[in-house]
């Protein structure tokens, strides 16, 4: 029996020891190819501008940040493979920067039996916001918060036929929730409902459906891809509604995918403009990406960086000696954050960063305007 003792004893120092060695090891589960590749891509850059700054500095006490990219196609059997690969074999420290409310779901119940923090993932789904998964911290606002935002300029405007197209899993399902919730609200309903699968752009019945039924305005709760179609094919149609969209679309790729058809379309998002360079955070985010020479500034690049801030403020305050127990009580005695312009807060009781949305829209030449 004490040997017993002793060698769980031996086990817990070494792996105490291996933690507070080597580089800080991160693990990020996105789509890096397939149709929402670019909701990835932008995640993974924006957070690696951030990263690299950081370790050119000497890292966080004096360790280097490793952030361990594999590509799951926005497809929860694939991300799923890739989480227990990232704790089982990687032994990574935390699970960061993941895209998507339907590959979230499908690890929640992995991450959370191993206790390993899941940080600033893309998307807005109550599923990590209730009930309460002290494994969990949102940096960014959730789906409640941007569709309330949508319907009440809308309902503002006196619009109150809205419809929804909504992709068919759990982000869809989520996005529905919010724009029902918010009618509800207002003695409201959704006047008509269409769908589109996951990575596909098959959305010639969803275009029927909303041409019946005539709606002021249509909430979509989609990738880029899928959105970029259905938005076309009314147009072709004939259709003249509003289209409104929430920020995991994947707004630059949306654009770009439009072209033309992508001028009033509306947005609304989660982090600074970022082509507003009077926020700190915003011009740190715009030299650093003119450096590295890989693209043009963005609202995903941005929030990936942004999360990264967070991230390594937690790395900051938990001290030399790190552990995930330790990061969970930094993060949660965090309180009111403010990392160049943008807030976050959080407490024992709440994990949830900000309530921040913005809302833009598409101009003329795929820019974008408040």
């Amino acid at each position: 029996m004490w040997r017993t003792i002793l060698a769980a004893i031996a086990l817990a120092a070494s792996t105490v020891l291996a933690q507070s060695e080597g580089p800080i090891v991160l693990g990020q589960s996105v789509a890096l190819t397939g149709p929402a590749a670019q909701l990835g891509l932008d995640m993974q850059l924006g957070a690696s501008l951030y990263f690299n700054k950081v370790n050119a500095q000497g890292g966080v006490h004096g360790r280097k940040i490793m952030l361990k990219t594999l590509d799951d196609g926005y497809e929860p059997p694939r991300a799923v493979a890739n989480t227990k690969r990232f704790i089982d074999e990687d032994r990574v420290f935390a699970l960061f920067g993941y895209v998507g409310t339907p590959t979230s779901q499908a690890v929640l119940p992995i991450f959370t039996e191993a206790r390993v923090p899941y940080v600033g993932a893309f998307t807005g789904a109550e599923l990590l916001r209730q009930p309460f998964n002290r494994y969990i911290f949102n940096v960014r606002a959730s789906y409640f918060d941007e569709t309330e935002a949508i319907v009440q300029h809308l309902t503002a405007m006196s619009v109150d036929k809205i419809a929804v197209f909504y992709q068919n899993d759990a982000y869809g399902q989520a996005g529905l929730a919010g724009v029902e919730r918010a009618l509800k609200k207002r003695n409201l309903e959704v006047v008509a409902k269409a769908t589109v699968e996951r990575n596909t752009v098959e959305v010639a019945k969803a275009v029927e459906t909303m041409r019946k039924a005539k709606p002021q305005a249509i909430v979509m709760i989609g990738a880029y891809t899928g959105c970029a179609a259905f938005i076309r094919d009314m147009k072709k149609a004939g259709a003249a509604p509003t289209f409104w969209n929430v920020s995991f679309v994947g707004s630059k790729a949306l654009a770009q995918a439009l072209g033309n058809d992508g001028r009033g379309v509306q947005i609304s998002q989660v982090v600074p403009f970022p082509w507003d360079s009077s926020l700190p955070v915003v011009k740190e985010y715009r030299a650093l990406l003119a450096e590295s020479g890989k693209g043009e500034p963005g609202f995903g690049t941005l929030e990936g960086f942004i999360a990264a801030k967070v991230m390594v403020e937690g790395l900051r305050r938990a001290g030399r000696n790190l552990t995930r127990d330790g990061f969970i009580k930094a993060m949660e005695s965090m309180g009111e954050l403010d990392v160049g312009g943008f807030k976050v807060s959080y407490s024992p009781e709440n994990h949830n960063g900000s309530k921040f949305v913005d809302l833009t829209i598409i101009s003329k030449d795929q820019k974008f305007v408040r």
